[in-house]
């Protein structure tokens, strides 16, 4: 491994992608440090840190958008609205007839795509900057009349923060979006991987630290206590096996494919026979990637939201409000269902079997067994309904394995999203794709890749 990590640093092309990529990193988390100068840090700390709907909604969406709104940074957004316009533009795709046809126009059509997507996502920051910039001047101290979370420094005479401050905010973390934005671009042309990718996993590889520090510093660890009580040894040791299989099973299912065998009729051109090859047909397995997880989980936040905002009206919304809670069962029972309808719902969009059989078909392949056309387009579906029941559940399992073991073990949820959820699907696959990456690199120079044997 060390000798494959030598010949990719040799090689002087690769290496200055892959010097150019990490310190465009290093760029996004030393701006994912940088506060936003009208709000009271310490005051905001505690805050983000609360327990309840808004709290748990800020705490996922770092989780899978690279964003810090717990400590309101100019990257506190992080790069969440243009992820959301991304699926925007992907659901229209389906429905509605001219972003089709930019779908078809092939690279044309792909430039368009993503210059709509940008003015998307520069609306979205807008209007999500600004509602929690107002989130945050509405936090009112009883005593004092006076917004807690906004630095007193910057509050006029009537006690407020003032409009243009307020503006000054939204326009900040605005900008950040957007830079964050360009630097993904900037990586995808001149650095090396999938750079709205990197930026999210390195979030989340960001959190690490902080969240093993939280574990391992606690001193109630380093003792023999069993479940009942403290974190002790013994669940180190099962956190640690739990860890290794879970990664296990993810990049199992991420890597599994349904290979269905294709012939290609020949055909003779001059005195030169082609075609007549077997080859194969990969589908995917979890063909839905992680967006079944970011649908149903962020559907599920509000929820447990409005009938914790509803329980101050009435006591009946209380029970209600911590049936939708994080790890309740019926919460967990309508996830692992949503998991399911997105599941098949995402699939259904990206994956066109009708398309697949045509491209087939013109082509001069078919599949043994099937004519080409419908019957082709009908089998492919069938295929395609088993593997997602399959890849589904895998899903659900990934899914509701750190609210299991937050409230088995007793681990925080920071420390338990390593083990399973969005987080941990969206590391494994931006690894692989990375890899791959490099490996296309090093084939092209006749080295193996990094995953090959010398």
């Amino acid at each position: 491994m060390f000798e494959k990590l030598r010949v990719v640093f040799s090689i002087p092309e690769l290496r200055q992608k892959i010097f150019l990529t990490l310190g465009l990193l290093a760029i996004y988390r030393i701006g994912w440090q940088i506060t936003l100068p009208m709000i009271n840090q310490d005051a905001l700390g505690g805050s983000g840190e609360a327990s309840g709907g808004f709290g748990s909604m800020v705490q996922y969406a770092a989780v899978f958008s690279a964003s810090n709104l717990s400590q309101a940074t100019i990257f506190g957004l992080g790069i969440m609205p243009y992820i959301s316009a991304s699926i925007i533009f992907q659901l229209l795709g389906s429905v509605w007839k001219p972003i089709e046809e930019l779908q078809k126009e092939g690279e044309s059509g792909r430039k368009k795509i993503n210059e709509y997507t940008r003015y998307v996502t520069v609306i979205l920051c807008l209007i999500q900057s600004w509602f929690y910039v107002k989130l945050y001047v509405m936090g009112v101290d009883p005593s004092t009349n006076m917004p807690t979370l906004v630095d007193p420094d910057f509050l006029g005479a009537n006690g407020n923060l003032s409009f243009g401050w307020q503006i000054c905010a939204v326009l900040t973390m605005t900008c950040g979006t957007i830079f964050l934005m360009w630097l993904g671009e900037q990586i995808d042309e001149y650095g090396i991987g999938n750079g709205i990718s990197l930026l999210i996993m390195a979030g989340i590889l960001a959190q690490m630290p902080a969240a093993a520090w939280d574990l391992l510093g606690d001193p109630d660890v380093w003792q023999l206590n069993g479940f009942g009580g403290n974190i002790g040894i013994e669940t180190l040791a099962i956190l640690a096996c739990l860890f290794v299989t879970v990664v296990f099973g993810v990049v199992f299912i991420t890597l599994g494919q349904r290979r269905i065998p294709t012939q290609s009729a020949k055909h003779v051109r001059g005195r030169r026979v082609y075609g007549g090859t077997r080859q194969y047909l990969p589908l995917k397995i979890n063909q839905a990637g992680v967006m079944p997880i970011i649908f149903a989980s962020s559907l599920l936040m509000f929820p447990q939201i409005i009938f914790e905002w509803l329980t101050q009206f009435a006591a009946f919304f209380g029970p209600v409000s911590q049936a939708f809670g994080s790890g309740a069962f019926f919460y967990n029972l309508l996830y692992v269902a949503m998991i399911y309808f997105f599941c098949y719902f995402w699939t259904a969009i990206t994956f066109n079997p009708k398309d697949m059989a045509e491209n087939l078909k013109n082509y001069g392949t078919f599949i043994p067994g099937y004519r080409p056309g419908k019957r082709t387009a009908d089998y492919l579906e069938r295929v395609m309904v088993r593997i997602t029941y399959v890849g589904a559940g895998f899903l659900a399992l990934v899914a509701i394995i750190p609210t299991m073991i937050t409230s088995t073990l007793g681990v925080s949820f920071m420390v338990a999203s390593f083990y399973g959820g969005t987080g941990l699907l969206i590391a494994v696959s931006v690894a692989f794709d990375l890899v791959q990456k490099i490996d296309s690199h090093l084939v092209m120079r006749n080295y193996p890749g990094l995953l090959e044997s010398s």
